[in-house]
């Protein structure tokens, strides 16, 4: 999916080393980045400028190979982490990376001309400060490190492999609590504490929970039962409806919108559209959650991502999180917010 994607987006890029979870491209002859040059891809979780490959078998020796390739750059944080070997669509973001990375980590540090890192800093649990070149050190193979640069920027470049640390609490009742939570840390959107969502596709109510545990009032759309933890929440609303059957006036105090229903993109989008185009529905920003069934639907995110834009949302990215499964995330936002003038 990135190579087709990287093919369509960026013809001067040509496909270099690749190994599952791990890709590098080769400008074409004559082609330079300008600066400022950033890779906004789907299916990329993070990028950088690439250094080459570094042999491992000896840790010491490798840290100062590492240094000395990065030598004119001013790094100031490091970030390792290993290649993601998993199928697509079936990372485990949270499992643990293996006891070494934080170990090779150490090495760097050890090894760095100068102090890249702040002592006692786990790099996995804390974001590096935005604009700080980062030092990336991909695990390609157990001796075998790829090395590279990037300015931290967003939020997600700000964490190795944009990999978030979020645990699952005990008591959440499906994965779908960390998709929402990646999402809304991800999409960067300053959500009122108040604010008042609509879920599509709620039940059991994971997703659900993330967005109570942030205070927000929940209005769960969806003909199944929902848990009876997210049930007995006093700031969360069950309309047991399928979308094309809720009636809109349900929707005429909510503000935010996320959506996971178990169907084809364009029925996930035709029951959003239905509600965001309704006359006295005023629905400033969304987190919606498109099924691929198959993976070919992925050249069709664009098209997906222009719908959106045609109902009056400025602001449209997406993503492949490391909590999905084969669905991606679309985070759109209507910037400044433009209510729809009211009918007597």
């Amino acid at each position: 999916m990135l190579k087709s994607e990287v093919a369509r987006n960026y013809p001067f890029l040509r496909p270099a080393f690749s190994r599952r979870g791990f890709v590098t491209f080769k400008f074409a002859e004559g082609v330079k980045p300008d600066e400022g040059f950033s890779l906004e891809a789907v299916f990329a979780r993070t990028w950088g400028f690439c250094f080459g490959r570094v042999p491992a078998s000896d840790w010491q020796v490798a840290a100062n190979e590492v240094w000395a390739k990065v030598a004119n750059i001013p790094v100031g944080w490091i970030h390792v982490w290993p290649r993601d070997t998993s199928p697509p669509g079936r990372s485990e973001p949270e499992k643990p990376w293996p006891a070494e990375i934080s170990q090779i980590q150490q090495v760097l540090m050890e090894h760095a001309p100068t102090k890249a890192i702040p002592p006692n800093v786990s790099q996995e649990s804390t974001p590096c400060p935005p604009g700080v070149w980062v030092l990336d050190c991909v695990v390609v193979e157990p001796t075998e490190w790829w090395i590279g640069i990037h300015r931290a920027g967003s939020l997600e470049s700000r964490y190795p492999g944009g990999r978030f640390p979020i645990v699952l609490p005990e008591y959440a009742v499906s994965r779908a609590y960390l998709k929402i939570e990646e999402a809304l840390r991800w999409s960067g959107f300053k959500i009122p504490a108040n604010a008042r969502w609509a879920e599509l596709g709620s039940a059991p109510g994971g997703a659900s929970q993330a967005l109570l545990d942030r205070g927000y009032e929940v209005l769960g759309v969806d003909p199944a039962e929902m848990h009876p933890l997210v049930l007995s929440h006093p700031k969360f609303t069950h309309l047991r409806r399928r979308t094309p059957q809720a009636p809109r006036r349900a929707f005429r105090k909510v503000r935010w919108l996320a959506a996971d229903i178990n169907a084809a993109p364009n029925y996930t989008l035709d029951a959003v559209e239905s509600i965001v185009t309704y006359p006295q529905v005023n629905i400033r920003g969304m987190i919606l959650t498109l099924k691929l069934p198959n993976w070919q639907l992925a050249e069709n995110i664009p098209e997906y991502m222009e719908r959106i834009r045609s109902w009056g949302y400025n602001i449209v990215k997406a993503r492949h999180l490391w909590n999905n499964r084969q669905e991606v995330c679309v985070a759109a936002l209507m910037k400044p917010f433009r209510r729809k003038p009211s009918h007597s």
